[in-house]
């Protein structure tokens, strides 16, 4: 009985001695890695939780955005935006005098979004409590100049002035080539220089009005009157200076300096020019209508076109080189504006001022100004 039960005791001490021996070591080696857990995680639920998803375009299947636009040349831009978020795109080709006076009379939004026109429009609208403030991550990478301190409108490219000149006209009169606005008060362009009138042409206004930011009104109205006595008559039609320019008719146009001039140049022997003294510049508004419809996917779709892709198409349908201005690091097109030589204007006053600048263009241009 002794013998078994020390046989017992034997067996079982070697059990002891084998698993303290090699029993730790193989657990060890047969236990799954541990995994990392953050401080408030367990091992199920970080097993459980998803990935971040991707940010996406906001979704308007089934919405219409209704816009009021100064061409039909932007439906390759509405498209896009469909394509982007599935908002329908209807418009309506108006001017911007057509649609602030229709909207005021009517005493309600006629679309949820403005899309291109005159500043001092806008300006007048905003005055007049029709815009709808948006602001937004997007549109706060637009440098302060090209928009409204308070988010009623935002600029969608610029407007800026320049010269046309025939190459052929000048040589046969041995006229100099202008370089500064100063240069065309020279008595030498005596009918030479044609401008379209201020008082109908938003450009011209602008030109107007961005050489008295630049001369000081003292100055800007007495360089003015030089560049009046060279010209025989105010045009009634914006592209009348460029058109009658390159048919011959005149040596020197006051025009908007974009792609269609530079085409135009090259193809009728003509010379496109940057004043050096200082360079005109509107912005082309957009804005959201008050109490329109579709306010939000109206406000989504500034912001689309604030994007790298859809500025690069409002360039090439605009056919100018300012989307860089408008969004810092976009590329466009390069018309070679040398961006140093944009007149430092007073826009607060682009609106307010324009009665009275009309007021006195009108005096000074008298019959010259009468329709042509």
């Amino acid at each position: 009985m002794k013998k078994n039960i020390y046989k017992l005791l034997a067996m079982l001490l070697v059990l002891v001695v084998v698993f303290t021996a090699c029993g730790p070591k193989e657990a060890e080696q047969n236990q799954e890695p541990a995994t990392q857990v953050g401080e408030n995680q367990t091992e199920e639920n970080v097993e459980d939780q998803p990935e971040e998803a991707p940010e996406e375009e906001p979704s308007f299947e089934g919405r219409t955005l209704n816009v009021v636009a100064t061409s039909e040349s932007y439906v390759p831009l509405f498209d896009k935006f469909t394509e982007a978020t599935g908002a329908k795109v209807e418009f309506l080709s108006m001017s911007s005098g057509e649609v602030l006076a229709r909207t005021e009379a009517e005493g309600k939004s006629m679309a949820d979004l403005w899309f291109g026109g005159g500043l001092d429009a806008f300006m007048a609208a905003r005055d007049k409590g029709l815009l709808e403030a948006h602001t937004s991550e997007m549109t706060e990478v637009v440098p302060t100049e090209y928009k409204d301190a308070d988010g009623y409108f935002i600029a969608k490219g610029l407007t800026v002035v320049g010269f046309i000149v025939n190459d052929e006209l000048m040589a046969e009169q041995n006229l100099p080539m202008p370089k500064t606005w100063e240069d065309l008060t020279d008595p030498v362009y005596e009918h030479n220089v044609i401008m379209s009138n201020p008082a109908i042409s938003g450009t011209n206004y602008a030109a107007l009005k961005g050489l008295l930011d630049l001369y000081g009104e003292e100055k800007g109205w007495e360089i003015f009157e030089g560049i009046n006595k060279n010209i025989d008559f105010y045009s009634k039609r914006g592209k009348d200076p460029q058109e009658k320019t390159a048919q011959g008719e005149f040596a020197i146009g006051i025009i908007p300096a974009d792609k269609k001039a530079f085409d135009v140049a090259e193809d009728n022997g003509l010379t496109v020019i940057y004043p050096e003294d200082g360079i005109p510049w509107v912005p082309e508004g957009v804005a959201i209508f008050k109490g329109s419809d579709n306010t939000d996917v109206a406000k989504a779709f500034i912001d689309f076109m604030l994007t790298e892709e859809a500025q690069k198409m409002i360039g090439e349908i605009d056919g100018k080189d300012s989307a860089q201005l408008i969004v810092p690091g976009v590329e466009g097109f390069n018309l070679g504006l040398p961006a140093d030589k944009l007149v430092e204007e007073d826009l607060s006053t682009f609106g307010s001022d324009r009665e009275r600048i009309i007021e006195r263009f009108n005096e000074i241009a008298a019959d010259k100004a009468a329709d042509q």
